[in-house]
């Protein structure tokens, strides 16, 4: 018999799986929802952390009868579980992480799970997102009027503890079985899990591990508010072991680390500059010249080596433009998370500022140059352009949050920000071969841009793939690059 250990996210409580819990007692399995401290609205804050959550549910493994339990995690529901699960992992079999990225340890849960739409207040708490708020929750497609009342009517603010204090995890359930359930509505696919897993980092191809395996749910964020019966099913197929295992790519490279165009251009190297987290790659020329800054992606662990500056792509751009006589500045930014927009934008703001007050560059011509997930920061600069910058450049972009990517603040739309101001030309570089997620955005902003009257210029890749200069070095990817490089040249000289 399964015993199932149910855990809820954020301003929730066990109240949320009730029918998901009775479907499982149907079919012989033990189903135990969890109420967690201070998530009754009743308790007082002080005092109730993370750490508090995890020794409820270590509290409870250690009453149960079964010789090995699944915990199910949702949200923020699944660091407590990986909590649990470290301190008794011989009681453990198997983790199950419901449409929420697994995190790493000294990972808070602010970083990883979405928006609460609030800061905490006097009483230590963070208040429930309201009605108005409602999509901070996480995509609710499929909920039943009735449910969505009920879940505003229920919600209890969160003690502010819980979701700031860092996950704290000895490697002990390292080795456990693990299933990631993906709620395709939301936007999570096993195909975004291998794109993932291509990119390289670290934290991505741990998903390739034997140990680990992915079911998809046709359904929201909430399934057991929206599909509970599909998700008692799923939650069982789950515990036997059952669903898609994704793997490595042949190359063991990560792709940020291979090289730029290898083998079909060489770029030659310039004189490099290093000013506190920006990097200058300068031409061979006289006088003040214009100069492109180059936005990597992300996020970004924090604790990758190189940092983006100095991997590659970054390094091999900012060699090109040096090399048609443009500074090229490669900042890194502190775009660990979905929740650090914000402070990724400070960092870029401050990176403009020390590009444009060089004595090398012509403070009146500046290019922002924005890759992959570090496209949405273009929407602070397409919504109030300044008269210097003459040209953004998106290659391989993001231009609105991904499904599930709720903690993304609403100001990071470039979808929703081209066109409305009097701003500078676009140049957008389409890999042909996109991830389909990623490609509906970039539609969706030349729909935008077509209506708002905006100039984009497209440089297409139609055999290329998300980073296509690193993974598909071919000639049409070296023409890209320097079709999209010529366009910009050409507007800075405007």
């Amino acid at each position: 018999m399964t015993t199932f250990v149910l855990v809820a996210g954020s301003f929730t409580g066990g109240w949320v799986w009730e029918e998901t819990a009775a479907l499982l007692r149907r079919t012989g399995a033990e189903a135990h929802p969890v109420a967690l401290t201070g998530m009754d609205g009743r308790h007082e804050a002080a005092g109730i952390g993370l750490e508090t959550h995890v020794e409820d549910l270590v509290r409870l493994i250690d009453g149960l009868t079964a010789a090995e339990v699944v915990l199910v995690g949702h949200g923020y529901g699944l660091h407590p579980v990986l909590g649990a699960a470290d301190r008794r992992p011989g009681r453990i079999a198997r983790i199950v992480a419901l449409d929420t990225l697994l995190p790493q340890d000294g990972e808070p849960a602010a970083r990883s799970v979405p928006d609460p739409g609030g800061r905490a207040g006097a009483d230590g708490r963070v208040p429930p997102p309201t009605r108005e708020t409602r999509s901070r929750w996480g995509d609710l497609e499929g909920v039943p009027e009735e449910a969505l009342v009920r879940l505003e009517r229920l919600a209890v603010p969160q003690p502010a503890a819980t979701l700031t204090a860092p996950l704290r995890l000895t490697g002990a359930a390292s080795a456990l079985p693990a299933t990631g359930v993906l709620c395709t509505a939301a936007g999570s696919t096993v195909a975004m899990v291998e794109m993932l897993v291509e990119s390289g980092p670290h934290r991505f191809r741990a998903l390739a591990d034997d140990r680990i395996r992915f079911l998809e749910l046709a359904t929201g964020h909430w399934p057991m508010l929206s599909a509970p019966a599909a998700l008692a099913e799923t939650l069982l197929r789950a515990a036997a072991g059952e669903g898609h295992r994704v793997t490595a790519p042949a190359d063991e490279r990560p792709t940020h680390l291979r090289p730029f165009l290898e083998g079909v251009r060489d770029v030659p190297e310039v004189p490099r500059e290093r000013h506190g987290r920006v990097d200058l790659h300068l031409p061979d020329a006289e006088g003040p010249r214009p100069a492109i800054v180059f936005v990597h992606g992300g996020p970004v662990d924090p604790d990758q080596r190189p940092t983006p500056r100095d991997t590659p792509l970054l390094r091999g751009y900012g060699r090109l433009a040096a090399g048609a006589g443009a500074v090229g500045a490669t900042p890194d930014h502190r775009l660990h998370g979905l929740a650090d927009y914000a402070l990724a934008a400070e960092d870029l703001a401050g990176a403009v500022a020390l590009v444009r007050a060089d004595p090398r560059v012509d403070r009146e011509r500046i290019a922002l140059w924005f890759f992959s997930g570090g496209g949405l920061l273009a929407a602070d600069w397409l919504a109030a352009p300044p008269p210097w910058l003459r040209c953004v450049a998106v290659t391989y972009p993001m231009l609105a949050p991904l499904p599930g990517w709720e903690a993304v603040e609403p100001r990071f739309r470039p979808v929703d920000a081209v066109g409305t101001a009097d701003g500078p030309p676009v140049v957008l570089t389409r890999a042909g071969l996109e991830h389909p997620a990623i490609a509906a955005t970039v539609e969706e902003f030349l729909t935008a841009a077509g209506k708002h009257g905006a100039r984009v210029e497209t440089v297409d890749v139609p055999h290329g793939r998300h980073s296509f200069e690193l993974l598909d070095p071919t000639e049409e990817s070296a023409e890209a690059v320097e079709r999209a490089m010529a366009a910009v040249l050409a507007l800075l000289e405007e």
